[in-house]
């Protein structure tokens, strides 16, 4: 449910507009240093300002209410909590009748039978994520042989950065929003994580990377174009090092090879949007016309990347 991972085990809490959205963490390692500017760099990341993010500005700093002892991890659960402050409850008070198109309100709303917390979006929202980047920052520090690297790849259908902010512009000009591509990279990678059969590397960075909100999809390596090459064109040869070339993303057979782990995100288009869309009122049980007020991202895959990292890095400690 709200739980992930065997042995470095991260419990998510809260809701976007609630009193705050935390993490816990169980199986870290004793020892490790860390304070609440350890997680600065990370957040700054996640935070709103490129062109087309949210306004909404939470200031996003981190308390440490167990596990850590003179800026040190104990090996006890460590919970580290997110006060929420810059809400505004009043822009979601008409989703129960008219549900945003894109978004859980009405499959959270039947599910909870309408005791679901929707403001923001409740437990849906990508405010939570703040929660997973914690989590990251401490899977990071019990990697440390590791080094990551996400990055933003493709905006709007476009691959060169100097058009995304003007496909951004043009977008919220429209009152619409884009999405994009991330792409990750693992260097480091020790040979034989993952488990068979269910637990592959694959299987469970995929699992991961679905609970970011906005997902819609996954590819390692090659991807989805390996299904147009011949097997001679896919295929890595091995040479004294490992794997001489990379179309399988660092996995065979579900376990890391020793290559650098590659994978590609596909993140949807903001589902709230200021164009007005036609659209179905429960309440009154007729087609109506949906206009979204609130502060929204027009393209929130600017922030995600330092988000998959952070998953990547809780699938890959737990496995370590």
């Amino acid at each position: 449910m709200n739980t992930f991972g065997r042995i470095f085990r991260v419990s998510v809490f809260g809701e976007s507009h609630g009193a705050c959205v935390g993490v816990t963490i169980d199986g870290v390692p004793e020892g490790l240093p860390l304070s609440a500017t350890d997680f600065a760099a990370d957040l700054a990341r996640r935070s709103p300002g490129d062109k087309g993010t949210t306004p909404r500005r939470e200031p996003d700093e981190p308390r440490l209410l167990s596990g850590v002892f003179d800026d040190h991890t104990t090996g006890a659960p460590l919970t580290i909590v997110f006060d929420n402050e810059d809400v505004e409850d009043d822009d979601y008070g008409l989703f129960d009748a008219i549900p945003r198109p894109g978004h859980a309100d009405y499959a959270a709303s039947v599910k909870w039978d309408w005791a679901n917390d929707p403001r923001g979006g409740g437990m849906f929202s990508g405010r939570m994520t703040v929660a997973l980047v914690a989590a990251g920052v401490v899977a990071k520090k019990a990697l440390d042989s590791l080094s990551f690297d996400a990055k933003l790849v493709r905006l709007g259908g476009s691959d060169d950065p100097k058009e995304w902010d003007s496909l951004v512009e043009k977008a919220a000009a429209d009152g619409d929003s884009l999405g994009g591509i991330v792409e990750c990279r693992v260097e480091g990678m020790p040979i034989g994580l993952g488990e068979p059969f269910f637990d592959s590397v694959e299987s469970l960075i995929s699992h991961a990377v679905f609970s970011i909100p906005g997902v819609r999809g996954i590819e390692f390596g090659d991807g989805f174009a390996a299904s147009d090459m011949r097997g001679s064109q896919h295929n890595d040869p091995f040479g004294a090092d490992g794997p001489a070339k990379n179309g399988s993303g660092g996995v065979n057979g579900g376990l890391s090879n020793g290559a650098p782990l590659v994978f590609r995100v596909a993140f949807k288009p903001t589902s709230s949007i200021a164009k007005s869309q036609r659209t179905w009122n429960f309440k009154d049980g007729r087609q109506d016309t949906l206009e979204i007020k609130g502060r929204h991202d027009v393209c929130f895959v600017r922030r995600t990347p330092v988000i998959v990292e952070a998953v990547t890095a809780i699938v890959l400690a737990d496995l370590v």
